[in-house]
């Protein structure tokens, strides 16, 4: 065959399978909204249309016999019947996936687990199918995170009412009896009310502190602070409290370990800290505040008491707000320094996270250890 032949057949079988092409592509368009598998039917028959007009041209120009001919539309056919065989086995094999994958995708943020059967078509497939899966769990995390910020939220709402009913009706009940002259000591009256005020008024201050740190609306006046001087202070404020109730408050610590710090607000964690072991503390037991530096190098507050630790399954929620170890809604009243609602540790938490920090709590033998981790120098938004 001459190059001018050659160029010849090359040119018809292009048109030709650009003919069958074009043909194709307007019947996958009209197909579009059609089953997946037909569509595969309809590309491998175009393939095999192409191959064989183009075979057939190159037959007809090369004179070929109509006895090689027949033999050669024989094998063309069969060809075709085994592609269009396999397009259809790959086309079902797709449509299983693709409706594993629907179902799973419908059952993402349910109840259900995703089950995965590991079997795919194609690596892309399997990549999506994982996807979905891993999706599926973050959400499902999500929501389960979503569900206990909820019900916490619901649990804080019931007590801060509870407690909040408790110190008015004892002030109404006063203001009534000093109205109708029924009081013997009017001053020991005042000095009720005075009591029970303050309490709502630090329920109320917990509550605005607990907002402005889950809004973002904290803003932290930084400076060099020795953690030596600042837990001096807060046992010289807390420890006739806590000599009262027979406990020994200790404070230690390096005096050369300085941070940069907001001074008011960290007295506040510490002074939480302090007082939540010495509600929960019996008579006659310590409680240490230590101040160190960790091996990373970041400055470590520590609150050690000796109340017996806390169920390991309420550990995790420590930290909530309006979580409380006991199922008592009315706390102590002398010791309800922040208003007895739960929200001490709540706002110990936050703080220390807007000082780019973090605090843990574990059991130790025969009570419970508070661990707060702070940068020497934080990072604040």
């Amino acid at each position: 065959m001459s190059l001018a032949d050659l160029a010849l057949v090359a040119v018809m079988a292009l048109a030709i399978a650009v003919v069958v092409g074009a043909v194709s592509l307007l019947v996958l368009r009209m197909l579009s909204r059609r089953s997946f598998v037909l569509q595969l039917y309809l590309i491998a028959l175009a393939a095999v249309l192409s191959i064989v007009g183009g075979m057939w041209f190159a037959a007809s120009a090369m004179f070929v016999t109509p006895k090689d001919l027949t033999v050669f539309f024989s094998v063309a056919v069969i060809a075709g019947i085994v592609s269009l065989a396999l397009a259809a086995l790959l086309g079902r094999s797709l449509v299983r996936n693709s409706r594993q994958l629907i179902a799973a995708t419908r059952r993402i943020g349910t109840a259900q687990e995703l089950v995965d059967s590991g079997k795919h078509s194609s690596n892309e497939f399997a990549a999506l199918a994982e996807e979905l899966s891993a999706t599926s769990h973050r959400l499902a995390e999500s929501r389960a995170r979503e569900e206990r910020a909820e019900n916490s939220r619901r649990e804080l709402v019931a007590w801060i009412s509870h407690d909040l009913r408790t110190p008015l009706a004892g002030i109404r009940a006063m203001a009534e009896a000093l109205e109708d002259g029924m009081v013997d000591e009017p001053q020991r009256y005042y000095l009720q009310l005075r009591s029970q005020a303050d309490r709502m008024s630090g329920m109320v201050d917990d509550l605005n502190e607990l907002s402005r740190i889950h809004s973002g609306a904290l803003h932290l006046s930084m400076q060099q602070v020795s953690l030596y001087d600042l837990i001096s202070d807060v046992v010289a404020e807390l420890g006739p409290f806590a000599k009262s109730r027979s406990i020994e408050l200790v404070g230690d610590g390096s005096r050369e370990l300085n941070i940069l710090a907001d001074p008011r607000e960290l007295s506040r964690v510490v002074g939480n800290l302090v007082m939540n072991s010495i509600q929960h503390s019996p008579a006659g037991s310590p409680i240490t505040v230590s101040a160190r530096q960790s091996d990373e190098g970041m400055a470590v507050i520590s609150v050690i008491d000796a109340a017996g630790g806390i169920p390991e399954k309420d550990l995790g929620r420590v930290f909530e707000a309006g979580w409380r170890a006991s199922n008592s809604r009315t706390p102590d009243v002398a010791t309800s320094r922040s208003g007895g609602a739960g929200l001490g540790l709540a706002i110990v938490q936050g703080i220390v996270q807007a000082h780019s920090g973090r605090v843990v709590v574990q059991n130790v033998p025969g009570g419970c250890r508070f661990d707060v981790f702070l940068p020497r120098t934080p990072v604040t938004a």
